[in-house]
């Protein structure tokens, strides 16, 4: 878990909650309560047994001293949670627990019913997250930047736009996580191969009923090998967080001091390091990068997980349950984390417009191209303000002066036309239309999954 920044207080999104034993064991006799409900509408149990098996399914009736007894002496994880419930059932009805199933269908069906409600919590976070980006795209839509390429002034931009640009992303990665979920949770009833022979001809009718009356969708084929819903689920999660730590580094970087265009919410008394009183340390986007490395980092578990032998193998079971709930875990932690970041950023305009004039006007020098370029041609213009741009550079001279002293320049503009086109303010595109644009769609799409 991520250590929670000092004088910082960063709400528990309760994901991991869903992931503890008890939560998990829950998780469990929820799926082992719907079958039992399902074979008994389909005549396969007595009505009485479903209802007493529903009744005692949860773990306020059973106990968890015999359970974990149960599992260091076996060491299977699910037959001593079976041989509880099949206990407290009264009338016999323990002896129709876990009919014609097999362990797989019942951990791997109960754990995507906790990653189901993760998911949920995953959505509206993004939602808050869009909220909040929406206001500071609105706000920033006209506030100057140093359009940056290869860590290098290229042409004026505004941060709206940057703000613009995370949320496309982070819409489709809304669109994406939406879009998955008819294939992600699945519930499996196959028995031991998944072949259903078990349950016979009525045992694609019971996997059909059991999953919808968990809310799911059944298993096309209920195989124990299949591995790439979840895989694609912990790849989405790698795909998002590979977004949120690129917004991190963003931040990380224009907080140094020697960019000094945004500062990451730093409460008082918040304490940077033990020997450097002066230290304010970007705590929240470096916390966002370390998870999301970890996030990215049990992607090839997943898809190394989907490698099963034959019809099924515990071996990779275990690592796809890893690789899930680790990424799960990992993805509330970042999201939240974002939440407070962005939600308590500080812009800077003053320093991102120092930071634009640094060059003297060389950023302005695509626009004076292209300007040149209508009087004398694109290329020659090119070589002109390419000459005067590496003069001024390697002469330490402004770029303006430069200008004047070629006669290509002078000869088809004015000295009001040329500091007309040295003003970064006139030259920053659609940067506005885009930051409105995105403004407008992040609040649709927040309202949609924010519900």
């Amino acid at each position: 878990m991520l250590e929670e920044p000092t004088s910082l207080r960063i709400d528990d999104p309760g994901v991991r909650a869903l992931f503890t034993e008890a939560a998990r064991f829950q998780s469990w006799l929820d799926v082992e309560a719907a079958l039992a409900q399902v074979q008994a509408e389909l005549g396969i149990i007595p009505e009485s047994a479903a209802r007493e098996i529903s009744r005692k399914a949860h773990l306020k009736h059973l106990d968890l001293g015999a359970v974990r007894s149960g599992l260091a002496k076996t060491g299977h994880p699910l037959v001593p949670l079976v041989w509880e419930l099949d206990r407290v059932c009264e009338n016999g009805a323990g002896g129709y627990v876990h009919w014609g199933a097999t362990t797989q269908n019942i951990t791997q069906t109960g754990q995507l019913l906790q990653v189901r409600r993760a998911h949920d919590i995953f959505l509206r976070q993004l939602a808050a997250i869009l909220t909040t980006l929406a206001d500071l795209a609105e706000k920033t839509k006209d506030v100057l930047i140093p359009g940056r390429t290869h860590g290098q002034h290229a042409v004026p931009a505004t941060f709206g736009f940057k703000v613009a640009v995370w949320i496309d992303e982070l819409c489709r990665h809304v669109e994406r996580l939406r879009g998955c979920e008819h294939r992600v949770f699945v519930a499996m009833l196959g028995g031991g191969a998944g072949t259903l022979a078990s349950l016979g001809e009525l045992g694609r009718a019971t996997q059909e009923k059991m999953a919808a009356r968990l809310g799911m969708r059944a298993m096309t084929v209920p195989a124990r090998t299949i591995g790439d819903h979840q895989a694609e689920y912990v790849l989405l999660l790698g795909m998002l967080a590979a977004t949120a730590s690129k917004m991190a580094r963003e931040i990380y970087t224009l907080m140094k001091q020697e960019f000094g265009e945004v500062e990451e919410p730093v409460p008082p008394g918040t304490v940077g390091s033990s020997t450097m009183p002066q230290k304010r340390n970007p705590k929240l986007s470096q916390d966002i990068i370390a998870a999301a490395a970890q996030i990215r980092a049990v992607v090839p578990l997943a898809l190394e997980a989907m490698q099963t032998e034959h019809e099924a193998d515990r071996t990779t079971s275990i690592m796809m349950s890893r690789a899930v709930v680790q990424a799960c875990e990992l993805t509330g932690d970042m999201l939240q984390r974002m939440i407070v970041l962005f939600d308590g950023l500080q812009i800077f305009p003053e320093r991102m417009r120092e930071n634009l004039d640094l060059s003297g006007g060389l950023i302005m020098a695509e626009a004076l191209m292209l300007e040149l370029g209508r009087q004398i041609g694109r290329q020659r213009a090119h070589d002109v303000v390419y000459e005067a741009a590496q003069a001024s550079v390697t002469q330490a001279r402004p770029f303006k002066e430069m200008l004047a002293k070629d006669p290509h320049v002078t000869a088809a503009l004015t000295t009001s036309q040329i500091d007309a086109l040295l003003d970064p303010a006139q030259y920053t595109g659609l940067c506005r239309q885009f930051a409105e644009r995105g403004t407008a769609t992040a609040r649709r799409i927040a309202a949609i999954i924010g519900r």
